[in-house]
Parts: C-alpha cells; structure tokens; sequence
C-alpha cells in the first residue's frame, strides 16, 4: 500500500525513496519481471557505499517520491534481480518520467565531478545547496551549466527535407543540422549560422518545434523548422560526410526515437500522409 510519500512492505512503512544509482554513463536498474524495469526503491541504496560516495538530493518525482543520486566506482554485476543500463538505452526500458529524471540525476552528476575545484583560486569547492556549490577560498558561487544547442529541419517544398550524416555519427544513420549557440547571438541567428556554415544554404521562415533536455552530459536541444530559399548544398568536410534532399518515400535511416531529431522528422510524415 502506498500513501503519499510512505509504503508498507509485510506491515512495516518504509519512506519512498528512488536511488538513481551511476557507475560512469551506466545506470542501475532493477527488474520487476516481464522484461520491465524500474528504479531501485528504499530508504537506503541497494548497494554499499563508500565514505567517498557522494549522495544528491533531486527535486522530488511529482507524486512527492523523494530522489537521490550516486556514482559508485564500480559496475554493479552481482546484483541479483538488477542490471547496469546506459543512460540512452534506459530510454527504453523506463517509464519516461523515470527516464528524464535519471537523464537530471546524470547531469548533476557530471556537474559534480567536474566543479571539484575553483576556477577563480583552485580552492575546493563544497555544496551548498542541491545545486549551488561555494568555494572554500574565495566564496565563489557556482551552479549546474547547460549547454544550449539548436537542431534544424529544414524543409524544401511540400515533400522534401534536408538530411545530413555528421562526421560523430556512430551509426550510419542521418540526422538534422545541428550545433551549439554562441554567446551573443539568439536562438534564430544560431539556426540560421549553423545552416550557413554546415550546408551553405540560406533559409527562412524559422519555426519553434519544442526542446528536450539532451543529458550527454549537459545539453538543451531546441528545435525548429525552416523552409530553403536557396543556395547548393556545400558540405563543411569538418563536420558532416554527406547531405541532400530526400522524400518521405525514400528516406535512410533516420536518428531513434529518443531524440528531438526523430520527433522532428516524425512530426513531418505526419503531416504529410
């Protein structure tokens, strides 16, 4: 029986607690049966930790199950009852809430470990809230960074888009012009720049899809549609191999289903069935 933050296990009430548990990108999973898998829950982790193990508090789930997070310096094999996952093929075998939560737990994760000292006098750094660290010298305040992106489908007439395979691709699939904002400019100019320097086309009409948070390690994905206005495809050899026009009927392989690229593109056939 469960009651708002509080279930019962054999007549006991134990607090609800989620332990998103990380060794490196793999996260803990524990399976309920039926090849499905959760979060473990309790109010102590499933594993042993060491003195050194920090523990995070996150914002709680929305129906108020506290979260907790940690790195642990070994994979999680002995477990009966429990697999180590990556973090993008959790996305798969978690119910999408737990999935997002795990991507905010990585990336405070990541903040963690790589804001271990000042900037400004080398000095350690200690948490001072869930999200804010303060330097132990200097006073220095500190919180998580994202790093924001912009991700394009850039759309020529009714039935065709552009495609492109980056050169970071592991598999061979084609993806969606993309790249990081720079200091200065809007969201629009960087889709617009990216475009330029990535395929040498000018485009217009910029349209707002959606965002999705893109924990690999700490990202914000913002994307858009556009329609060409012209221009030949030119290759930037640094970033992409290949690129073109295709149409809905002849399409290769295309990104999968957890990202914003794959939304963006499956929205488009949408439409136009």
């Amino acid at each position: 029986m469960v009651l708002g933050r509080l279930y019962i296990v054999n007549g006991i009430w134990y607090m609800k607690m989620f332990w998103f548990i990380f060794c490196q990108d793999d996260l803990l999973l524990q399976k309920t049966g039926e090849g499905m898998f959760t979060i473990p829950m309790g109010e102590e982790p499933p594993v042993v930790l060491k003195a050194w193990n920090t523990v995070h508090n996150i914002t709680p789930m929305d129906d108020g199950t506290l979260v907790k997070t940690v790195r642990v310096d070994n994979p999680i094999t002995s477990l009966e009852g429990y697999e180590m996952c990556p973090l993008r093929q959790s996305y798969y075998k978690l119910p999408r809430e737990l999935y997002l939560k795990a991507g905010k737990c990585h990336e405070i994760l990541y903040w963690d470990q790589n804001t271990k000292f000042c900037g400004v006098c080398g000095a350690p750094m200690k948490l001072e809230t869930d999200i804010s660290k303060r330097c132990t010298g200097c006073g220095k305040e500190v919180w998580p960074q994202l790093a924001t992106a912009v991700i394009v489908l850039i759309h020529k007439g009714e039935d065709e888009v552009l495609l492109v395979r980056a050169k970071n691709f592991r598999s061979k699939h084609y993806g969606l012009v993309a790249g990081f904002v720079e200091t200065g400019e809007t969201l629009e100019e960087a889709v617009c720049r990216e475009v330029s320097e990535e395929v040498g086309l000018k485009i217009a009409n910029i349209r707002y899809f959606g965002s999705q948070p893109w924990p690999y390690p700490c990202g914000l994905m913002v994307g858009f549609n556009a329609d060409y206005v012209s221009g030949e495809i030119k290759i930037q050899e640094e970033e992409i191999t290949k690129g073109g026009w295709f149409r809905k009927d002849d399409l290769p392989e295309i990104p999968e289903k957890l990202s914003i690229a794959r939304m963006l593109i499956d929205n488009w056939l949408k439409e136009t069935l």
